[in-house]
């Protein structure tokens, strides 16, 4: 039977007590001979953790665990080093003096080791001469391993949380900032004792001088040798899950190649170059495995704080993004702000390569797979609809019923139930706080597309305009045309006008003509008629 390692980030453990193990030593090797000072983000729960303490214990020479790894035969000195690593996953950084108090932990448990200093020295310079003292007593360089550097940052990022420094108040931020910012400087002062360095993150927050104070380390979040260093390829999935694969599709009484496709579908999608090497979401994949279930598992882990936090600011429409391409400093680097959140968006993982065209290098960004579809735009739902989350699905059911069943008028009074939920600071428009057509059309948009399963059109395109919103489901069309305080004949007579439902009229689905107005009063629908 096999064993999966959830929740376990230690190597040493998955190794000693027979967790499953993909194979990542060949591509760790090559990283460790191919450089000194790297940076690599990914999303969260992507394996960095492992990843960290899998190089760990390389540098500390156990061979041991790596017997029958690719490792074991591609290294032949097995050398002990100097180890020192930081991890900032356990902190909580809201609290003022929280990020001091972690790096100085560590420094106080090193000087312990290699001696403390004779003269009061800042974090920077004591790290530094920790690292020196580390290499004259072992005659080996040092390995720093940073995991989730950027969490101090993450944490109190657009929360106006403030600290006390030297008399005068400052905002978190930019304190954890300036803390880190001296920290790291020790890579430039002590790169002569330094063998190899690693920090992983979600950011890259080189943007805000972060990296400024050392040697800017080589990004390798989107160098395609290292596409799989984290995750899962299609090629390791059926290789080392074969046999819970086939237990998956008995259970569901489907072929090994069906569940594989729903697999693909539900997890799989990432990409972190030009090469669209698929990536698998580890964490949702070893979960369906242990429990025989597909569930959206990545999505249930919590949502990051720090997103929301900037998208509640944001006026970005995600369909807008979604059909625009980018060059790569658009979205890689971290520039985020609530006017261009893209940045965040695709580095948290809600977003991913999904077009690349090599002539004018440009890029285009969807969502990796339906988990993260669902789950980003319930993310942007949650913003603004006040039902909790049992009556939420209850109320998800209703309106999918209503549509994969033709029932207009069950679909109407769903509809009105939901907008009486919505605050109207909210239903608004965040420029002006003016309600606006726009507002509506995109709330509905985000309805169905968080309902999953239809494909759904916001200001789809015809020869003589653009519908609204168009939901295709397996059976019918609904073609929507709103207006704010409007009529809803008008409505409708643009959508017969204008000629939205003649790329259907050959099909054989039943196709609904739905006019829907507004009330910039009391934000819901005030007028509706339907025609087939």
């Amino acid at each position: 039977m096999m064993k999966y390692p959830i929740g376990v980030q230690s190597f040493e453990k998955i190794i000693q007590e027979g967790y499953v193990y993909v194979d990542k030593t060949e591509l760790i090797y090559k990283l460790i001979k191919g450089g000194t000072i790297y940076f690599l983000s990914r999303p969260r729960r992507f394996g960095k953790s492992l990843l960290m303490s899998t190089i760990e214990n390389y540098f500390m020479g156990r061979k041991e665990l790596f017997t029958g790894l690719a490792m074991e035969g591609l290294e032949k000195e097995w050398l002990e080093y100097p180890v020192f690593h930081i991890d900032f996953n356990a902190g909580n950084f809201k609290k003022a003096g929280a990020l001091e108090e972690k790096i100085n932990a560590y420094l106080h448990d090193w000087e312990d080791v290699y001696g403390q200093p004779e003269i009061k020295m800042g974090a920077g310079d004591r790290f530094a001469r920790i690292l020196h003292l580390a290499y004259v007593k072992t005659g080996r360089r040092c390995v720093v391993l940073i995991d989730e550097y950027d969490k101090p940052l993450l944490d109190v990022l657009e929360t106006g949380l403030t600290t006390v420094v030297d008399g005068q108040e400052r905002l978190l931020e930019e304190w954890h900032r300036d803390v880190l910012r001296g920290f790291y400087s020790v890579f430039k002062a002590a790169d002569a004792d330094l063998q190899f360095v690693l920090l992983t993150g979600v950011t890259k927050f080189s943007q805000v001088s972060v990296f400024s104070g050392f040697n800017q380390p080589k990004d390798i979040s989107m160098d395609s040798r290292y596409d799989a260093l984290c995750g899962i390829t299609q090629a390791e999935l059926e290789s080392c899950f074969a046999e819970p694969i086939r237990e998956l599709a008995e259970k569901e009484g489907v072929s090994v190649q069906q569940i594989t496709e729903s697999l693909k579908r539900r997890y799989d999608g990432y990409h972190f170059s030009e090469d669209m090497t698929d990536v698998y979401n580890p964490f949702s994949l070893l979960n369906v495995f242990d429990s025989l279930r597909m569930r959206d598992y990545w999505m249930t882990t919590g949502t990051s704080d720090y997103l929301v936090r900037l998208l509640s600011r944001s006026d970005e429409n995600i369909e807008e993004m979604l059909s625009s391409y980018y060059t790569a400093s658009a979205f890689a680097d971290y520039k985020a702000t609530a006017e261009m959140p893209l940045p965040m968006i695709y580095q948290s993982g809600y977003l991913t390569i999904k077009g690349y065209d090599r002539e004018t290098e440009l890029f285009r960004l969807d969502f990796p797979n339906e988990e993260v579809r669902r789950g980003f735009l319930a993310m942007l739902a949650s913003g603004y609809i006040t039902k909790s989350d049992a009556r939420m699905a209850s109320w998800a059911a209703s309106v999918r019923n209503a549509m994969d069943k033709g029932r207009i008028d069950s679909l109407r009074e769903s509809l009105e139930s939901l907008l009486a939920d919505i605050p109207y600071d909210i239903r608004c428009s965040k420029s002006d706080g003016k309600a606006r057509e726009r507002d509506f059309q995109y709330t509905f948009y985000l309805i169905f597309r968080m309902l999953g399963g239809w494909k759904v059109y916001a200001e789809k395109a015809s020869g003589q305009g653009r519908a609204d919103c168009i939901v295709e489901t397996d059976r019918y069309v609904y073609i929507f045309e709103f207006k704010l305080d409007g009529t809803a004949e008008e409505a409708l007579r643009q959508i017969e006008e204008k000629g939205y439902a003649r790329p259907y009229a050959s099909g054989s689905r039943r196709v609904f003509r739905i006019g829907a107005s507004f009330s910039s009063r009391t934000g819901n629908i005030e007028d509706w008629t339907n025609e087939e």
